[in-house]
């Protein structure tokens, strides 16, 4: 069943959810947003400290790169509870696929309307690095005196919130979740890989309207799962100029679609 609704990732796969992320929430180029939430568990046997989070409980990581239908494209579960969001994806096996080019991420193409080729991207937070293949927001200050930095912020912002609505959706479905798994971790991975596939399933079967009544809201769906401590890191020089990239596309005469 894994094969099928949580498949390795295709250089098509990555092409097709860069089409729809930029038809739906306006974003080109963007193969899938990244987050990581804790999972809380019993103390494991033998763990020193290794999965005590900043919440003052003990829990491992789903890193999850989420796609612009809140599918789970990839997902990365285990990370020590004890790491922040960027130490976990720079260290987890996705983390350092990415950095070593091993994701079948398509060539970078231009953007609409530009003369620039540009990368495809991930998009998180301000707990991730910013890195050529990830996109994160500026700092809140320098928005308030620069609206070209704003308005980027705004296009990411609005993009990346597909992440947390899956993660919402999984916990609001799944109900284990809201409450520590009283289990060994590996038999802990396996659950949480196994509601990731489920709720993989669920989507592709359109009679469940049930399941999906969350999709679209407002503002970013709750759930049971916890967010991850941030980790600024310095940012290398590739990196800003692809997000100035960005930038200059979202300011200029592209439309934006209704969302």
């Amino acid at each position: 069943m894994e094969h099928i609704y949580l498949p390795e990732p295709t250089e098509n796969i990555w092409k097709k959810c860069a089409e729809e992320f930029e038809n739906r929430w306006g974003f080109p180029n963007c193969i899938g947003s990244v987050d990581g939430k804790h999972v809380t568990i019993k103390r494991p046997n033998n763990s020193g400290s290794n999965y005590w989070c900043y919440l003052h409980k003990y829990s491992i990581v789903l890193m999850a790169i989420v796609g612009p239908d809140y599918k789970f494209i990839c997902v990365d579960i285990g990370g020590f509870g004890k790491n922040s969001d960027g130490g976990i994806f720079e260290t987890s096996n996705m983390g350092k696929r990415f950095e070593q080019n091993l994701m079948s991420v398509p060539a970078p193409r231009f953007l609409p309307g530009q003369n620039e080729i540009c990368s495809y991207v991930l998009i998180g937070d301000e707990a991730f690095a910013l890195k050529p293949y990830l996109m994160r927001p500026f700092p809140y200050k320098q928005t308030l005196t620069d609206v070209r930095k704003e308005e980027y912020n705004v296009r990411l912002c609005r993009a990346r919130r597909v992440v947390e609505n899956a993660f919402g959706i999984l916990s609001q479905k799944w109900r284990i979740f809201y409450r520590p798994l009283e289990t060994k971790v590996d038999t802990t991975i396996l659950i949480v890989r196994t509601a990731c596939v489920l709720h993989n399933f669920l989507r592709s079967k359109s009679g469940d309207d049930k399941y999906f009544q969350f999709l679209d809201p407002p503002e970013p769906v709750l759930g049971a799962f916890t967010d991850i401590a941030s980790d600024p890191r310095r940012a290398a020089k590739l990196a800003f100029s692809t997000r100035d990239k960005f930038v200059n596309y979202f300011n200029s005469d592209m439309p934006m679609p209704n969302i």
